[in-house]
């Protein structure tokens, strides 16, 4: 496969890997660059293994911020749990609809949600600054399962905007800080991306050698991006994910309601 690809293109799909990995790290969003610029870059292949191929690079991002954040921030086990295993079944069975549910005709009710989401954090500056716990946690393990079944059912089917998703969920719904939940998202993340990747990977819908490639990029992004969050706290990961749903929106609107 690589036979086919310029050392140009290889570059500008590194560029984007690591750029995706870095804001992702922060805040969600990575698809955003990274699944663009695959699109462009491997013009030639199918959709759907471009789709597949993205998850590669993003699983080793995502796990290496997962895992800065792990260390630094304390997170509730249980929670992780509760939303990691059925996040990954979701995403298993939206990845093994992706080639058959035209997506398109998704795309307008996220677009719809996305505007909610800007519209909601937008509206409330003082949102996810500082964490207040609501619901007990019994109720807030059972809310946390089912959100992360339907997130994760997204991010295999589709895919941009699952970290701006999970992020406020955690932030509005449970009242965690955004850095907190930006730390619990990345490991929900990983849970997603792994899915996908399992029947992606059996469906050989997948480039292996340059997902691989790609992932070493993406980490690098996802490890600086880890540790820029945590230094800049919640106000950091609150603005950037903000920019990045604004970012979604003209991105998804655009092909849309535009590139038709």
């Amino acid at each position: 496969m690589f036979a086919d690809l310029t050392l140009y293109t290889l570059l500008f799909l590194a560029l984007a890997a690591f750029c995706a990995g870095l804001i992702d790290a922060i805040a969600g969003g990575g698809g955003l660059i990274q699944l663009p610029a695959l699109l462009i870059g491997l013009e030639k292949s199918e959709t759907v293994v471009i789709l597949g191929t993205n998850k590669v690079p993003s699983i080793f991002g995502t796990t290496a911020s997962a895992l800065i954040y792990r260390r630094n921030i304390k997170t509730d086990p249980k929670l992780l749990i509760a939303m990691a295993l059925p996040a990954l079944i979701g995403s298993m069975g939206g990845a093994s609809l992706a080639s058959l549910i035209p997506t398109q005709i998704l795309k307008p009710i996220v677009v719809a949600l996305l505007i909610a989401v800007l519209i909601y954090t937008w509206k409330r500056p003082q949102l996810g600054l500082t964490e207040s716990m609501r619901h007990d946690q019994r109720q807030r393990l059972r809310i946390a399962a089912g959100a992360a079944l339907v997130i994760g059912f997204y991010d295999g089917l589709i895919g941009p905007g699952t970290g701006s998703f999970l992020v406020l969920t955690l932030v509005a719904i449970f009242g965690f800080a955004f850095l907190s939940a930006s730390a619990i998202a990345k490991v929900v993340n990983v849970a997603t991306n792994f899915g996908a990747i399992l029947i992606f990977g059996l469906n050989g819908e997948i480039l292996w050698k340059i997902g691989l490639t790609l992932a070493i990029a993406n980490v690098a992004g996802g490890f600086l991006g880890a540790h820029l969050a945590i230094r800049g706290g919640s106000s950091l990961v609150r603005k950037v994910f903000m920019a990045i749903t604004l970012a979604l929106i003209v991105k998804v609107g655009f092909d849309t309601f535009i590139a038709l």
